[in-house]
């Protein structure tokens, strides 16, 4: 393997920030060789000895009756400090895995990072890429459970930015299934698919049988085709798999990118807000769904999630699959939000 000079850059599962190259004696240097269709890359992280061992074996703790130990990847975003708090908070063993990436501002990150770990869940810094750390992490803590909630987000950011889609939300689910396939047990997962797959459909509501062959940007390209990898992982090796199509999720600790958090910014500094429009300018709707209804979704489908029927990479039986939209049924006109959300600061 090629070494890196000092200033050669590597890259992460999405654009982020770039880790602190130093380590103590007691953390592991871990450079992992990855490939993307912009060509080679290395990304490193830090990780590794009996410090980080026993606290994410300590963290791992069930402290219930029939309580799971849960991998939560992209713990520090918006949706999986949320599920990852409310996993705790009844007991189950959390550990959560982020690169904490700066596709929007990391502090925000952090901050959310800070609120898991006052609650003792301790979040491992790393790349859902990183082969060597999931293996470690398994290897470490035998998990029952997988919510894989880290991914490329954003839509129209993926104009520039397509390899870190396909890096991410593909080579990164993957990297993460041959882990979970090849443990011993398999866990269950629960993994964010997104409604972004139904693309092109104009009939609403949606419904998980509709087609979703016809995707409207590469976001959504990429989430559906982690729809048909789970399948065949699922086929293949017995692992039991639950999608859920998140629609638009709103409510505190959420992402900044959101039209919600501009649409505010711009008012409270008088700044003329964007509001775009559909086919032949027809306004656009959003199944606006609040945090804690996808929480709920999401530990629900944890709870009825049936277990993986391989070990060490053998399937030993048919093994459950399941897709779920998650929204509250009730779109919202988007040209109407900027208006509401005057009101609200007006009052």
């Amino acid at each position: 393997m090629p070494s890196l000079d000092e200033e050669e850059l590597f890259l992460p599962s999405t654009p982020g920030k770039f880790k602190d190259r130093s380590y103590t004696m007691h953390r592991q240097f871990h450079r992992c060789f990855t490939s993307t269709n912009s060509g080679s890359r290395y990304f490193s992280s830090t990780w590794g000895g009996i410090h980080w061992e026993k606290q994410v074996r300590t963290s791992a703790q069930i402290h219930r009756t029939n309580g799971f130990s849960v991998l939560v990847t992209g713990a520090a975003g918006f949706v999986g400090t949320h599920v990852s708090l409310a996993l705790k908070k009844r007991g189950d063993g959390v550990v959560g895995l982020d690169n904490f990436n700066n596709y929007y501002d990391p502090s925000l990150k952090k901050d959310r990072k800070s609120l898991l770990n006052a609650q003792n869940i301790f979040i491992v810094e790393g790349d859902v890429n990183d082969a060597q750390l999931l293996a470690k992490l398994f290897d470490v803590v035998a998990f029952t459970h997988v919510m894989h909630l880290a991914a490329q987000a954003g839509v129209r950011y993926a104009i520039e930015n397509p390899h870190s889609y396909v890096h991410s939300n593909i080579a990164g689910l993957v990297t993460l299934l041959e882990a979970c396939k090849s443990s011993n047990p398999q866990p269950s997962i629960v993994w964010a698919s997104s409604s972004s797959v139904y693309g092109l459909n104009e009939k609403v509501p949606f419904s998980e049988s509709d087609r979703t062959d016809r995707p409207a940007s590469l976001y959504a390209a990429t989430k559906k085709a982690g729809e048909e990898i789970t399948h065949t992982y699922n086929h293949i090796y017995g692992l039991s798999v639950t999608g859920l199509r998140f629609f638009t999720v709103y409510g505190p600790w959420g992402r900044p990118d959101m039209a919600y958090f501009s649409f505010t910014r711009n008012i409270l500094h008088g700044k003329p807000i964007t509001v775009y429009r559909g086919k032949n300018r027809v306004d656009l709707a959003r199944d606006f769904t609040y945090i804690d209804d996808i929480v709920k979704g999401c530990v629900a489908s944890l709870d009825t999630a049936k277990r993986s029927t391989g070990s060490g990479g053998k399937k030993r039986g048919p093994a459950q699959y399941r897709i779920f939209n998650l929204g509250n049924t009730s779109p919202g006109d988007c040209s109407d939000d900027g208006e509401h959300i005057g009101k609200a600061i007006e009052s």
